[in-house]
């Protein structure tokens, strides 16, 4: 089958079709750096580092441009309170951003704009907004994007321009210097204290809607294949900035896909629950692959359920993946990772190409390992060796390493280690448990791990 991907706009699935063939374009909203990262941000890149890695596995060239928001109300806030520059803010949180990503090993973007590099693309896009009369000026204020003559409005959230208009007009606080309570800004005059930029309306800053229509544009150009980011941009901000290039007369995205948030104790995931987790702990407490297998155990667009229980199971069966990698390395089974037999390899494929559904992977991959287990317990090395490459690839696609193989011992020191090994095991057949940990942990002082498994005890480099 062809690859099918649920797209937002028409709330339901249909086929990919990308704008060139065998190339990809995609744009993935990126952080706003104002604090630590949280487990938000990692679902969201692991959702789309899983895309990209499958798209590209299937052969097509893939280009992807993912922002960073570095200057917005709450970069400044947290400036003034800290008595810091905005710059230093987004600049440390950027790299904190940056570290934990790299620890889940998330690829990097060909294309990664930050807004205050990129005022006079914004500067450029309101300007001609205001020329084709979709946006106009409030003294003092800045320019605001006008909604009312965008009769699609409101489609990509799935409500009408009535009904976002009645939710409106409810609110407490709504500005009623406005043409329309939804009507957004686009740039925001400046105030005392604030970074600002000249501009041909006077100094201010940019907000929040634009940059993404800017830079994704540049970057990508028009009518690119893919806009992505977390289900909570979808509405203001995804609808925004669709209405700009509407304004502008542009094709913009083919294709918006939206990921699902995370609960935490069965609850949205947010700092007025009290529950919005460090990104960092998570990743400390089971491990980059753990986090990473749980995201992929969950379908992008559902909520995906992370606490520490959900956390630790799942780098149980991280553990598991290993000790299935070690136990074909120390029996000699030749492994690769980039090689599946046919029917797993359409068992994979049919699985990501309906709207990448890794948990379908995850399972077949998981089955295929006790599949090649079974081979080995019968001794049959050529299937195991066969079944493993394609279990051990399938991950390999989805980003996750396996432990194939101890490190090669120097000789003597190899054969200590199996003479320690089988004064272990018979001590253990004589139920002289005592001895058997002293070994054990004789072992483990030269940095030797020792696993028992169904099939007997193994050993490699802690």
């Amino acid at each position: 089958m062809a690859l099918e991907v649920f797209d937002s706009m028409q709330r339901r699935k249909v086929l990919f079709e990308s704008r060139q063939p065998g190339e990809v374009a995609m744009y993935v909203c990126g952080p706003t750096v104002y604090d630590v990262p949280h487990l938000g941000h990692g679902r969201t890149a692991l959702t789309y580092d899983m895309i990209r890695r499958y798209l590209t596995w299937s052969g097509l060239a893939v280009t992807m441009a993912s922002n960073v928001t570095d200057i917005d109300d709450k970069i400044i806030r947290r400036a003034e309170i800290e008595n810091r520059t905005e710059s230093d803010v987004a600049a440390e949180f950027t790299v904190a951003y940056d570290k934990q990503m790299i620890r889940l090993g998330i690829l990097p973007a060909d294309s990664r704009p930050h807004a205050t590099q990129f005022i006079e693309g914004m500067i450029e896009v309101i300007d001609q907004l205001l020329k084709n009369d979709a946006a106009y000026e409030l003294k003092g204020k800045g320019i605001y994007f006008s909604v009312q003559n965008d009769t699609t409005y409101g489609k990509l959230a799935g409500r009408s321009l009535d009904q976002l208009l009645e939710d409106a007009g409810s609110r407490v606080g709504v500005d009623e210097s406005k043409k329309s309570p939804l009507d957004f800004a686009l740039w925001k005059s400046t105030k005392p204290g604030e970074p600002s930029w000249d501009t041909p309306w006077g100094k201010g800053r940019p907000g929040w809607h634009t940059e993404c229509v800017a830079m994704s544009l540049s970057a990508l150009g028009e009518g690119f294949d893919i806009h992505g980011g977390g289900d909570d941009l979808t509405f203001p901000h995804h609808q925004n900035e669709l209405a700009q290039v509407n304004a502008l007369g542009k094709p913009f995205t083919r294709h918006w896909i939206h990921s699902s948030m995370v609960n935490v104790s069965g609850e949205k995931m947010s700092k007025s629950l009290g529950n919005f987790t460090n990104l960092e702990e998570a990743i400390d407490i089971a491990g980059p692959r753990a986090l990473r297998l749980l995201a992929l155990q969950t379908h992008y667009r559902k909520a995906m359920e992370m606490g520490r229980e959900s956390l630790m199971a799942a780098s149980e069966a991280v553990k598991r993946l290993d000790s299935f990698g070690r136990r074909m390395a120390q029996a000699n089974v030749s492994i690769s990772d980039t090689k599946m037999d046919e029917a797993s390899k359409k068992s994979f494929i049919s699985a990501m190409d309906d709207d990448f559904s890794t948990p379908s992977a995850v399972d077949t991959a998981f089955r295929l390992m006790r599949q090649a287990n079974a081979a080995l317990d019968d001794e049959n090395v050529a299937d195991a060796s066969e079944i493993a490459s394609s279990c051990i690839s399938i991950f390999a696609v989805l980003g996750i390493s396996v432990d194939t193989g101890t490190l090669i011992e120097p000789k003597d020191s190899a054969v200590e280690i199996e003479i320690m090994m089988k004064r272990r095991f018979d001590a253990r057949s004589e139920k002289n448990f005592m001895v058997a940990d002293q070994i054990r942990d004789e072992l483990l002082e030269m940095g030797i791990t020792v696993e028992d498994t169904p099939n007997g005890a193994i050993w490699f480099r802690a």
